[in-house]
């Protein structure tokens, strides 16, 4: 309908390395469908990273510039979205402090990924104010902008929860300053690696999205199928079994994954020849990301100009914001 709002959306990615085809089916394609009917503001959350990263601090510029490349590459469109690096953007420090004061630390402590994190991140010291706080920060991120959804899959929930607590006492407190966002839940898939776990770079186990033809070949080559067929006569059961056959799911069409699931079962297929064709596929859906990418890659300083334009459109509005801010919190009373 002619003249009417359409809602915003808030969502970010931290930059902690390269984007593999995890992040391709569980966040990217999500972002082009949504760009086409939402007011969408992707960010890069670098503060973000620091909380986990924040040894490495070096690794970050860099990694954002691949990281947008990668999302220009597959489709996110600077001209109907907003993008930019949550750093460019100082208010969102001023608006975690804020909300950090009214924070109760039992919020933050029940935080699921908080305790998580330090079991699974062993290697690294995270009993750290930042790492405990972060939830404010990612609530600083959605509220600055008022954002009316918020994508995430159903293990984010909690997140997006505590999001939501702040808002509810901040505008309990000193007014009705901030929206209270809602979730918009996404079939995040949990695409497997090559070793059968979820698809990670922590666990070397990542297509990356810019890998190139030949690695993406050895890689799917090495990777795991059915554990319990372990010569070409014995039967196989891809449908439950095989972890290879998660991917073909994405890659090929459903008549085609029929024929295979029968000559699988028959044992008239072998793996490699499921895994050469599964290859060929990814390699098929990749090229023109690849061509893009190769572009793009080109012209960094088109690459600036875009996150220097987006931060500019996202500064007004978080200023604007801030101002709402700043007038509720020191010319109201508290209740």
């Amino acid at each position: 309908m002619a003249g009417q709002i359409r809602q915003r959306i808030l969502s970010g990615m931290r930059p902690t390395g390269r984007l593999h085809l995890g992040h391709l089916h569980g966040v990217l394609d999500n972002w082009k469908r949504l760009q086409k009917t939402y007011e969408c503001y992707f960010f890069v959350a670098d503060w973000h990273a620091l909380t986990t990263n924040y040894e490495y601090p070096q690794d970050i510029p860099s990694n954002i510039e691949e990281m947008v490349i990668d999302w220009l590459a597959v489709g996110i469109d600077p001209d109907k979205v907003t993008m930019f690096v949550q750093s460019d953007i100082k208010e969102h420090a001023e608006l975690q402090l804020l909300l950090s004061m009214i924070t109760p630390v039992s919020w933050l402590e029940r935080n699921p990924s908080y305790k998580e994190g330090q079991q699974q991140l062993r290697d690294r010291e995270l009993a750290t104010f930042g790492f405990l706080g972060y939830p404010v920060l990612m609530a600083a991120d959605i509220l600055m902008y008022k954002a009316n959804k918020v994508p995430v899959g159903v293990d984010q929930l909690p997140h997006l929860e505590l999001s939501r607590e702040i808002a509810r006492r901040f505008n309990y407190l000193y007014g009705d300053v901030f929206s209270i966002p809602e979730a918009i839940l996404t079939d995040v898939p949990r695409l497997p690696g090559l070793d059968g776990r979820k698809m990670s770079k922590s666990y070397n186990n990542s297509i990356f999205l810019s890998d190139s033809p030949e690695i993406v070949r050895e890689k799917v080559s090495n990777m795991i199928t059915d554990i319990e067929r372990p010569r070409l006569k014995d039967p196989g059961d891809p449908e439950n079994r095989c972890v290879a056959f998660k991917l073909h799911r994405l890659y090929l069409p459903p008549e085609r994954l029929e024929v295979i699931v029968s000559e699988c079962k028959a044992a008239r297929r072998g793996c490699v020849a499921c895994k050469n064709e599964l290859a060929e596929a990814i390699i098929s859906q990749m090229a023109p990301i690849w061509q893009r990418r190769k572009s793009l890659a080109t012209e960094p300083e088109r690459v600036k100009a875009i996150l220097a334009e987006g931060a500019k459109r996202a500064r007004e509005v978080a200023q604007s914001t801030m101002a709402q801010v700043r007038s509720a919190l020191w010319n109201r009373h508290v209740r």
